[in-house]
């Protein structure tokens, strides 16, 4: 099938920042996007060749969407699945799967599906509700400390909490959930893996990433992971065992824990462009979007090699602001070498929202760390 400069036409679920991201490979490749989010004001809008406004989780919207498209994609989970799947069994080319969705929509079925195959990650139970949780909790079956997470819906930190005490819980959502044992970790890391439906497959360097204490969320993404060589191998072949087991098509970022005695345990997956894989813009020979184009339209991929070291900085919105925002500061950031800035689009801040990101590249991922930590310092999201 001839993409470029064609009839072809490429949908994409959800019109955030990583279709944002994704729509500039599309369009330096000149192939048709159609895009579907609720929001009017969606990054995607600008740049993809046709928007469409509608619920990513009824069904009727994301069918009528999918019938006007070639091959689907998504680059958000949290899509009706019934919709997929007739689209799917009516010929339509969607990547990654449905059924591969469906394992990884769900934490619970996720953590269920890491058991069943033998694929190494921390001890938790599962709940119907928050209700049983705490019922088994003073029934003395469930212990504290641990991790709470809702097995749906969760998102940038949100439905993530560390639970010290039963008091805890108070206001979390009566929802399912899981209580997982908390790791005595050393390091998070993540890999992303790359697969097309001819059955190639790359991973990129093993990434170290550091986190906001408060947000729960990711503050710097590092690459290459300052770890030993014999535990990034490791953590790149649970990785490639996690992507097989899968069997998904396009990208899978599999995040990990490194232990104190450096074990590999896999904490979840994301079955699109990540976060983690947003330094590849600038410090890979293929970054992460142009490979999950090239992996869903069966394409060569791209070598995923890093040709400098590259730290990734997370900007979010400023404690204390909410309105139209301001990037202050962003005009002495980009007068430093090595330094570059990616603005979603949004127009609204709030505390913690991820409005963009800045990319650090150098040499010397020393270096590289220290123009990122003055990057943070100077820069803030605020309105």
């Amino acid at each position: 099938m001839n993409y470029f400069s064609s009839d072809f036409k490429l949908g994409i679920l959800g019109g955030g920042q990583l279709g944002k991201m994704l729509l500039f490979d599309t369009r330096k490749f000149d192939i048709q996007t159609y895009v579907l989010d609720p929001s009017d004001e969606a990054p995607c809008k600008i740049a993809c060749n046709q928007f469409f406004k509608g619920d990513l989780m009824d069904f009727e919207t994301v069918y009528n969407f999918g019938k006007l498209v070639d091959v689907l994609t998504f680059e958000i989970e949290l899509v009706n699945l019934d919709a997929l799947v007739k689209l799917e069994e009516e010929g339509l080319k969607v990547y990654p799967s449905p059924k591969t969705l469906k394992l990884i929509q769900n934490k619970g079925i996720q953590k269920d599906f890491y058991l069943h195959h033998a694929i190494p990650t921390a001890n938790y139970q599962r709940f119907d509700d928050l209700k049983s949780l705490v019922v088994s909790i003073l029934d003395s079956k469930t212990k504290v400390p641990f991790v709470w997470k809702c097995t749906e819906f969760g998102y940038d930190g949100n439905g993530v909490k560390v639970i010290r005490q039963i008091s805890d819980l108070d206001n979390l959502a009566n929802v399912e959930c899981i209580a997982e044992e908390m790791i005595p970790f050393k390091n998070e890391l993540a890999v992303i893996v790359c697969r097309n439906p001819s059955g190639e497959i790359k991973t990129y360097p093993v990434v170290e990433m550091e986190f906001h204490p408060e947000a729960n969320q990711v503050e710097y993404v590092i690459c290459p992971a300052r770890i030993a060589d014999t535990v990034a191998e490791k953590a790149r072949t649970i990785a490639l065992h996690v992507s097989e087991k899968f069997n998904h098509v396009g990208l899978l970022a599999v995040e990990m824990f490194q232990t104190e005695n450096d074990e590999i345990l896999v904490n979840e997956v994301a079955p699109r462009p990540h976060n983690s894989g947003h330094y590849s813009i600038e410090a890979s020979y293929t970054s992460q979007f142009e490979n999950h184009l090239r992996a869903i339209l069966d394409l060569p991929l791209g070598n995923t090699d890093s040709k400098v070291a590259g730290i990734m900085v997370n900007l979010v919105g400023s404690a204390g602001f909410s309105g139209d925002v301001i990037y202050q500061n962003i005009e002495k950031i980009l007068g430093w070498n090595g330094v570059t800035p990616h603005i979603y689009g949004k127009k609204q801040t709030r505390p913690f929202r991820k409005m963009g990101h800045v990319t650090i590249v150098n040499e010397d991922i020393k270096e590289a760390r220290r123009i990122a930590e003055n990057v943070k310092n100077t820069i803030r999201v605020i309105s």
